[in-house]
């Protein structure tokens, strides 16, 4: 049951409140990353996860940092979506990391087209009100990928080996 919860309820739970502040800030706040990797451990912890699988989720966490930083380094990303695609990688590990790469690839790039597109787009008076919108709409304004980050860990998540292990208990 608790890991069903972890899973199904605070991992959703935390990617969305990432995305949230993404759009409306265009940073995500290190405490998201901080709760994202305790409730790892704590699905660790109720789960009985083996000492390989364990280092083989740290691995693919490691991995994803590396990854997520040198898109950063390169200006393609923010620290804080370098640093959410690391704790995702960290729970979802090596098995669904490919997919879960590719997938959220697809979003951020079709994320990225979407808002190009709209900021050629007049901003209509009724939204200009919204500081938040003003900078989504700002022509070389910043991409908020942890929203593509987020969804994509949202598609893998029912096929996610981690589903499947809690579900199992």
């Amino acid at each position: 049951m608790a890991a069903e919860l972890l899973v199904l309820f605070v991992f959703p739970v935390l990617l969305i409140l990432a995305a949230g502040w993404d759009i409306a800030s265009f940073t995500i706040p290190n405490f998201l990353q901080v709760a994202l990797i305790v409730s790892f451990v704590a699905f660790v912890a109720v789960t009985g996860m083996t000492p390989a699988a364990i280092g083989a989720h740290l691995l693919a966490g490691f991995a994803g940092l590396a990854a997520g930083f040198a898109l950063f380094a390169l200006g393609y990303i923010g620290g804080g979506d370098a640093k959410l695609f690391a704790c995702i990688a960290l729970w979802l590990g090596f098995h669904n990391l490919p997919e879960y790469a590719l997938v959220a690839s697809i979003l951020g790039g079709a994320l990225t087209l979407i808002l190009l597109g709209m900021r050629r787009l007049p901003l209509p008076a009724a939204l200009s009100g919204q500081s938040w919108i003003l900078k989504l709409h700002e022509a070389r304004g910043a991409i908020p990928y942890g929203v593509a980050l987020s969804a994509g860990a949202f598609f893998i998540l029912p096929q996610a080996e981690i589903f499947r292990l809690a579900a199992a208990l």
